[in-house]
């Protein structure tokens, strides 16, 4: 499916993308240093697997590499992310002093800066997906590495792209598995439990990113390419998560950009503590064939579909070491 594909040129290309762009769009002079914070928790780290997830999909359906609509909803993600990760490392959550290599914002800014950081960076992910622009005129124009947006995408396509990643972040996905997450310290779960905890908390952005690509493209939602495409997100959703929860296991702080140990440390439930080590790395296996399959579907769904960096971008987050 990925013979001959050159994803590290692939990649490279659209982090190179998403970086600009995200520099352009998160401001630099927000008052009172608050920028100055988001900045820190956004730029200069992290896999940019989200993004990365959101442009596959949207290429995989024939979109143009410099699509706004999608670059947009690449970032959106990222900044979604990028909020979590504030929120959680503070210490009425998880309390991490070390993320993507660097102290953490709460560290860095003080809990009060960095519980604003987080909000200004949730919404202006959403203020990103709904540009006010006259045709051929960019609210923010971004830098040479990002080509100016020709139109402002259809109020309706911001409509819905808007609610895929609202329903993903909130109630019903990662806020909702992360209020799982902290009550179920100590506590004994089974598959089923610790396996919904997670489709909430880590896989629900992760699905949500392929899905949002997909809707950028004006594929719709009833489709069978869209639930093959939702059925591949969920799935390298998980195994991203168990593949965490080995990680935490197996790699140090150096390598992880962050705390290691720290779900033992907690008494936290993961996918080693209720399989053990090869227990956990052979269900990740199993769900990465799961998404190859999806893909299968995808391709008998939409024979024109050009499926190598999704596939390519399952193996990395199944394959990884950080």
């Amino acid at each position: 499916m990925s013979g001959g594909f050159d994803f590290s040129a692939w990649a490279e290309a659209r982090r190179a993308r998403v970086e600009a762009a995200l520099e352009a769009w998160v401001p630099a002079d927000a008052a009172a240093g608050l920028g100055e914070a988001m900045r820190y928790a956004v730029l200069d780290g992290g896999k940019r697997l989200r993004p990365l997830l959101v442009l596959a999909s949207a290429e995989a359906l024939g979109a143009n590499p410099e699509d706004d609509a999608a670059l947009r909803a690449a970032c959106a993600v990222e900044l979604i992310h990028a909020y979590s990760l504030v929120h959680d490392d503070m210490p009425c959550m998880d309390n991490d002093v070390l993320r993507r290599g660097k102290p953490t914002v709460h560290v860095r800014y003080g809990e009060a800066g960095a519980l604003l950081a987080g909000d200004a960076l949730q919404a202006l992910a959403f203020e990103l997906l709904t540009p006010e622009a006259s045709p051929g005129t960019p609210t923010q124009t971004p830098p040479e590495a990002v080509t100016p947006p020709r139109l402002a995408h259809a109020p309706a396509t911001q409509a819905r792209l808007c609610g895929l990643l609202a329903r993903a972040a909130g109630h019903a996905g990662m806020a909702g598995g992360q209020a799982i997450d902290l009550a179920s310290v100590g506590r004994t779960l089974d598959a089923a439990t610790l396996r919904d905890m997670h489709r909430l908390k880590t896989g629900a952005l992760l699905t949500a990113s392929v899905l949002l690509g997909a809707a950028a493209t004006g594929l719709a939602s009833v489709t069978p390419a869209w639930q093959a495409l939702s059925a591949f997100g969920e799935a390298v959703g998980l195994a991203f998560q168990i593949v965490d929860d080995v990680l935490d296991v197996t790699a140090d702080a150096a390598t992880l950009g962050k705390t290691a140990g720290k779900d033992a440390a907690a008494n936290k439930p993961t996918f080693v503590t209720l399989l053990g080590l090869e227990g956990a790395r052979a269900e990740a296996a199993q769900l990465h064939r799961h998404a190859l399959d999806a893909l299968s579907e995808l391709q008998r769904a939409c024979p024109q579909a050009q499926l190598s960096a999704l596939a390519a971008l399952a193996d990395a987050m199944v394959r990884r070491e950080y």
